[in-house]
């Protein structure tokens, strides 16, 4: 048990914020496990129904910071793909949805795209510094002449 006066008030918020968490996390596996129950059903609106209970429950746990965006959307998805072969729709690979894993064609024109600009990009970088050097050469000799009167 802490003996610092903040250190107590820190464990008392953590006890309050663990009991909130667990309220929103029930809450969520409560309603995917009632969409999963409504897929073993079969009923297509049912599914529906429960689809949105759940896809809303896991939003409300991102809003209140129980749940990362990323893990939502991971849940999200497999709920997506486990109602998709419910119905028996073909799910959609995530290899399909990326420019990553679009195909042998994609990546193709990806490599000659990148090769294309390579080659004209060519910068003549000795012109610069010799430039600066003239600028500032004449800005001495005023200087210097200042000093002569």
């Amino acid at each position: 048990m802490p003996i610092i006066k903040s250190a107590i008030k820190r464990a008392k918020q953590s006890l309050v914020a663990r009991s909130r968490n667990l309220q929103v996390k029930r809450a969520v596996k409560s309603d995917i496990s009632a969409l999963h129950a409504a897929i073993a059903a079969g009923d297509a609106k049912e599914i529906q129904i429960k689809l949105n209970e759940a896809y809303s429950e896991i939003d409300r746990a991102v809003k209140k910071g129980t749940l990362h965006k990323n893990t939502a959307a991971r849940r999200k998805s497999v709920l997506a793909h486990a109602v998709a072969k419910a119905s028996g729709a073909e799910a959609t690979p995530a290899e399909t949805k990326t420019t990553k894993g679009a195909g042998k064609k994609a990546t193709a024109t990806k490599t000659a795209t990148k090769k294309a600009p390579a080659k004209t990009a060519a910068k003549p970088a000795a012109k610069k510094p010799a430039a600066k050097a003239a600028a500032k050469a004449p800005a001495k000799k005023a200087a210097e002449k200042k000093t002569e009167k």
